[in-house]
């Protein structure tokens, strides 16, 4: 259990982020304006090759995915590496705080902004698009695009300790492109080469995106996408964790 220190970063962290109100716009308009771009290349009536769904809706939850992706990643990462830099890390390592707290109240921080971020591209998608789904599915897609941010939101938290305030930005750019290209968040991964579909089906962001377009043809995420996720997470979140322990002790 969290104790009563972790709680409190926790809430901190949220009202922080919320206070961010440039990176709360960025974060919640971006990946609409994405997905009208890329939404007006493609044709109303055409197919995702071996789905019934449209580009139109196919994109929505791909943008919805990729917008909840740059809130957690773009914005733990960088922030963190600037935290170590100013020296609240370090007064952080004075209390008792245990690493999960830490990367529990980062990963918190981080979900905040999605869900915002999901709503604004699935209006924009239903107003401007015409994308229509049953009730259920709109709230079924919003619940495992939100819940399947956090994989990312620790994965932002292990790179803020990986990298310094200089070099997080670029190694996150390279993270944060190549996940979302070759997962197939930009484009369908059923357009790409044979070899790079078999690489791409690993991917995080391939399963994450996988989730809602599940949903979308009226069915259930697949029990592969979601133990990837779930590997990912553990790995993402315990890398974190240690890397948060290690720093503490070279103090």
């Amino acid at each position: 259990m969290l104790s009563l220190f972790s709680w409190a970063l926790i809430r901190l962290e949220v009202t922080r982020t919320l206070r961010n109100k440039k990176f709360m716009f960025f974060s919640i308009i971006y990946p609409s304006v994405i997905y009208l771009l890329i939404s007006n290349t493609q044709n109303t009536s055409d197919r995702i090759p071996h789905t019934d769904l449209t580009f139109q809706a196919f994109f929505m939850v791909s943008m919805a995915s990729f917008g909840a992706l740059t809130a957690v990643l773009m914005g733990n990462s960088e922030r963190i590496a600037k935290e170590r830099e100013k020296g609240w890390v370090r007064q952080l390592r004075l209390t008792a705080l245990p690493g999960r707290g830490y990367v529990l109240a980062k990963i918190a921080s981080a979900a905040v902004v999605t869900l915002p971020c999901i709503v604004v591209v699935f209006l924009v998608a239903a107003a401007v698009k015409h994308v229509r789904v049953e009730t259920w599915q709109w709230f079924a897609l919003a619940g495992v695009i939100w819940a399947g941010s956090l994989v990312f939101a620790a994965l932002g938290v292990a790179i803020g300790y990986l990298a310094s305030g200089d070099a997080v930005r670029p190694i996150t750019m390279i993270i944060y492109f190549g996940l979302s290209i070759l997962g197939g968040l930009w484009m369908p991964s059923a357009t790409f080469p044979q070899w790079l579909q078999n690489i791409s089906e690993w991917l995080p962001t391939h399963a994450y995106a996988s989730l809602g377009q599940a949903i979308e043809m009226g069915g259930s995420p697949h029990a592969k996408d979601v133990a990837i996720l779930c590997v990912y997470f553990l790995v993402f979140a315990g890398g974190a964790a240690w890397l948060y322990r290690k720093d503490t002790l070279k103090a």
